[in-house]
């Protein structure tokens, strides 16, 4: 076994692991990671859960929003539209809560379902009171003025308004955008490991403007995977 300040129990050198995180955080694939750094494929699947796992605690941890202006909103992820399902009833798809602060950070959940008793409990626990919040005309958020959010303005898309001044949520959708085409070059990810991934993205997201590689790299040094 290395004595390995960044990973535990493992046989592979400080130096060689410092050569996989860059990778990774260049977003490789995994077979692209095992190739370069001459590892096998299991072995760098495993460095990678062990990431990823560590990723999601630390964007669970960032996860509160300031007061501000705040879009919320669903996306699905996963197989083909079954024919005749739309909207928030497509089947087979992962149901996936997001929110947006204007100009910072955004969150990411799966649900269980889009019913308001889920979403609205989300958004109470990390948004204060105070905050602005924009969505659509989902029903689910018809009762954000008696939680407590009395600001909280809606885009109609189902009259092919997308903007009306500040009343959008843009944000949030444009970054399902950015989310749906990263994980599709990651092929074969399973349902099991999917949140994984979904965080991977939002923090990535949200650190887009830093060097994730330093911030990762100090993270292991000061309590290794």
């Amino acid at each position: 076994m290395q004595n390995n300040k960044y990973i535990k129990h493992t046989h592979i050198s400080e130096g060689k692991f410092r050569e996989i995180l860059r990778l990774f955080c260049a977003d490789l694939t995994s077979t692209q990671i095992a190739k370069i750094s001459k590892i096998s494929r299991n072995t760098i699947n495993r460095v990678l859960q062990l990431l990823r796992k560590r990723i999601v605690e630390l964007a669970e941890a960032e996860s509160c929003f300031e007061a501000g202006e705040i879009e919320v909103d669903e996306s699905y992820f996963g197989a083909k539209r079954v024919r005749g399902k739309r909207g928030r009833g497509a089947g087979g798809k992962m149901k996936v809560f997001g929110m947006k602060k204007r100009g910072d950070k955004v969150y990411t959940q799966i649900v269980n379902n889009c019913s308001a008793s889920e979403l609205v409990r989300i958004i109470k626990r990390l948004a204060p009171d105070d905050s602005t919040i924009y969505s659509d005309e989902w029903k689910a958020y018809d009762g954000l003025v008696n939680a407590g959010y009395k600001k909280h303005y809606r885009v109609t898309h189902c009259e092919d308004v997308f903007a009306n001044g500040r009343t959008r949520v843009n944000g949030i959708e444009n970054f399902w955008g950015v989310a749906k085409n990263r994980l599709a070059k990651m092929r074969g990810i399973t349902r099991k490991n999917f949140n994984l991934h979904l965080k991977e993205t939002e923090w990535r997201f949200n650190h887009r403007t830093e060097n994730i590689y330093k911030l990762l790299l100090t993270n292991l040094r000061h309590c290794p995977i």
